[in-house]
């Protein structure tokens, strides 16, 4: 009965944000942590651009953020390869709120979304 409740509540809450009008960024601040020294890093990006973070490479393809929260839940597309390969460690959303949610896989290195660039 719990279970039904949780789950009807998330659907409540997906049904609202997926109504919620969203709107393009030019470009994501992303931060880089190495997991083995404990360095971060932040690096801005702009939208079909790509940047190097740490032993990273991360293209943006789009930033978006709701239009009555500029500083809120940002949700970023972004593709992620280590430098010198051509294979795709991630490809995919990544949600600044919950970065867990849809994450980067990878050993040393870690990536996520913190906000759109707003104009």
């Amino acid at each position: 009965m719990i279970r039904c409740a949780l789950f009807a509540l998330s659907l409540a809450a997906t049904g609202a944000s997926a109504q919620q009008k969203v709107e393009s960024g030019p470009g994501a601040m992303l931060r880089g942590l190495d997991k083995v020294s404990g360095q971060s890093v932040d690096v801005q990006v702009q939208s079909g651009e790509t940047a190097t973070v740490f032993g990273l490479d991360v293209a943006l393809g789009d930033c978006r953020y709701p239009v009555d929260n500029p500083t809120g839940d940002a949700f970023a597309y972004l593709t992620v390869w280590e430098q010198g390969k051509s294979e795709q460690l991630f490809d995919g959303w990544m949600i600044a709120t919950s970065p867990a949610l849809n994450a980067l896989d990878h050993a040393r290195y870690d990536v996520w979304v913190i906000r759109c660039i707003t104009p």
